[in-house]
């Protein structure tokens, strides 16, 4: 099927407010995701935020706890707590260090002065990147 450039069908494949272009896409009416059937997804917008062994370590701390909760109900749930607010933490750097990647993709641009200016392909890419990685947020 053929897209919009950003991972959507193209116009003609849909009707109404789904119809959609790359130029003048509304923000609340975003194409597809790229697990929808885009191609060409970029590595960095579907890699873990986390890598896969800091995930196995915090998965395996919460089994230690909830392990421990029919001994000590109480000081498993304050482990549980404490580890949940770590575990947000590191989200929030993953997510903060992934922005500032993605901002620096089509930022350089703009430092050139505008007879280099970012092409249109780069900031077509970043903005499937930016979608992406807000819908993984928001549906994980």
């Amino acid at each position: 099927m053929p897209d919009d450039g950003l991972g959507a069908p193209a116009p003609g494949d849909l009707s109404g407010r789904e119809a959609r272009t790359t130029e003048g896409t509304a923000p609340d009416a975003w194409p597809a995701r790229a697990g929808d059937g885009a191609a060409g997804a970029s590595s960095a917008a579907v890699a873990p935020l986390l890598p896969h062994e800091e995930t196995e370590r915090w998965e395996e701390r919460m089994r230690q706890v909830a392990a421990g909760f029919v001994d000590r109900p109480r000081a498993a749930v304050e482990e549980a707590d404490r580890a949940l607010e770590e575990i947000a933490a590191r989200f929030g750097e993953a997510v903060t260090r992934r922005r500032r990647s993605l901002r620096m993709s089509w930022e350089d641009g703009e430092e050139r002065g505008p007879a280099n200016e970012t092409d249109t392909e780069q900031l077509r890419l970043a903005m499937r990147d930016y979608r992406d990685l807000a819908e993984r947020l928001l549906r994980s």
